[in-house]
């Protein structure tokens, strides 16, 4: 068998990805790209693998969440803070109800392009390409602006180094202390419709006590005001991923500069095709999202072809089949993962076979769906005596209507208020931190179980 070299996909069956009509230019973009310094670097991506291999055990629970595609336009510093901090509340959360770390890894700096139903989409007898987020084309229904553009990428590129580049600021400089943190959460539980999550943040705030009169606090103990965050998005655009792929000098692997984690999406998963080629060869840890479809056959075919050394870490498997539908799909695949023997992580998102289309025309997401989803996903891991081992939202720190329900009470009928998403509903952050307590239910139950059994 022959060295695996990052253009191997080029040779493979490619789906979901643009035709360039100027290959001239396109070149051009790939050679530039070629010359920029990686995103991210192998070291960190060894990090996350070995932090991803303790939640495989359930010594650490994974919590992955961001945009469903990010936007040139929406972007900010504000946006990018606003949905940090809700990821570090949620992670706050989550730790206090699993004892255990917590993995953060934002889908951002990097979430630009999008898989797509069809290929072109008809707006008043009018058929153009659809809309394949802006990494590729423009979200305007004209000629012009569904045309790919290669010179996208670079903006890409250069959005994706700002928004890195401000997360480890955030990261390290003081923003995720865990005292701040706190604070933010006690602010949600104090709304009237919040108090069921009282009772949890006020334990949070008794350790925190406790912890403050033991003498550490932030002052004391440099974990209290540091977080590690990861980056991660769908690997959808290829030209885009090799062209900053690098060769990593420590190990001699290749890395996928483009972030610190990769996945594959539930149409883009043939074991023969280009997206599974280019993921096979990196080193670092990648994602495969599993819905309904996903055979036995198909995913014994998909470890094999993308962690062939079984590498504890390596290899999450996102289960995304909608409310109602876990019980009949999931323990199948478990069973195989059993059979091979195979190590993975298992998490859950609960997003993408829930989204429906509103009474008012919104294509949405019922919170009680998600919901439900989550339990049904804890429920089966339960009965197989396996781990789950972490949550996949798409989510933002902004005051959104995209999603209906949760605490804040949104209805189809508010949808139209503040709707910004350029593709598919994200939960806002009343309705992200209101799902990490659940989870962090969910997680507590699971640890008094197992210090049961333990007994």
């Amino acid at each position: 068998m022959s060295e695996w070299q990052k253009s191997d996909w080029r040779a493979k069956p490619r789906v979901q990805m643009p035709d360039y009509t100027d290959q001239t230019a396109l070149e051009a973009v790939e050679s530039q790209l070629s010359k920029y310094p990686p995103l991210v670097f192998a070291g960190e991506a060894r990090k996350l693998k070995s932090q991803l291999a303790a939640a495989s055990r359930g010594e650490a629970f994974l919590l992955q969440g961001g945009d469903c595609a990010e936007s040139f336009e929406q972007f900010s510093a504000n946006a990018i803070r606003d949905t940090f901090k809700v990821m570090l509340q949620m992670a706050m959360v989550l730790t206090y109800g699993a004892k255990v770390p917590v993995i953060k890894v934002g889908r951002m700096a990097g979430q630009f392009a999008k898989p797509r139903s069809a290929p072109t989409e008809t707006v008043e007898g009018v058929e153009l390409p659809s809309y394949r987020g802006d990494i590729i084309n423009e979200l305007a229904f004209t000629p012009e602006a569904r045309i790919p553009d290669p010179a996208k990428m670079l903006q890409a590129y250069t959005q994706a180094a700002a928004t890195l580049n401000l997360l480890r600021a955030f990261s390290t400089g003081g923003y995720a202390d865990v005292h701040q943190v706190h604070q933010w959460t006690l602010g949600f539980t104090e709304s009237e419709k919040a108090e069921q999550y009282r009772d949890l943040a006020n334990r949070i705030s008794d350790t925190l006590d406790f912890m403050r009169a033991a003498g550490v606090n932030s002052a004391t103990a440099h974990s209290l005001q540091t977080v590690d965050f990861y980056t991660s998005h769908e690997a959808l655009l290829l030209e885009y991923e090799e062209a900053l792929c690098r060769l990593d000098s420590t190990s001699g692997k290749w890395l996928a500069g483009s972030g610190h984690m990769l996945w594959i999406g539930d149409r883009t998963r043939q074991p023969d095709g280009a997206h599974v080629e280019f993921c096979s060869g990196v080193l670092n840890p990648i994602g495969l999202k599993c819905g309904p479809s996903m055979t036995s056959d198909d995913l014994k075919a998909l470890m094999a072809k993308l962690n062939p050394q079984n590498e504890e870490g390596r290899l999450t498997l996102i289960a995304r089949f909608g409310a109602g539908k876990v019980a009949e799909n999931l323990p199948r695949l478990i069973q195989t993962v059993k059979e091979e023997g195979a190590n993975v992580l298992w998490t859950c998102d609960p997003m993408h076979g829930n989204t429906i289309k509103s009474s008012t025309g919104y294509k949405t997401r019922p919170f009680d769906s998600v919901l439900r989803e989550v339990r049904e996903f804890f429920g089966v891991h339960k009965a197989e005596g396996t781990i789950p081992g972490g949550v996949h939202f798409e989510m933002t720190g902004q005051d959104v209507t995209e999603c209906t329900g949760g605490v804040r009470a949104v209805t189809d009928e508010d949808l139209s208020d503040r709707y910004h998403t350029a593709c598919d509903p994200r939960l806002n952050a009343s309705q992200s931190l209101e799902l990490a307590f659940l989870v962090a239910e969910e997680l507590s139950a699971l640890r008094d179980v197992r210090q049961a059994n333990a007994v």
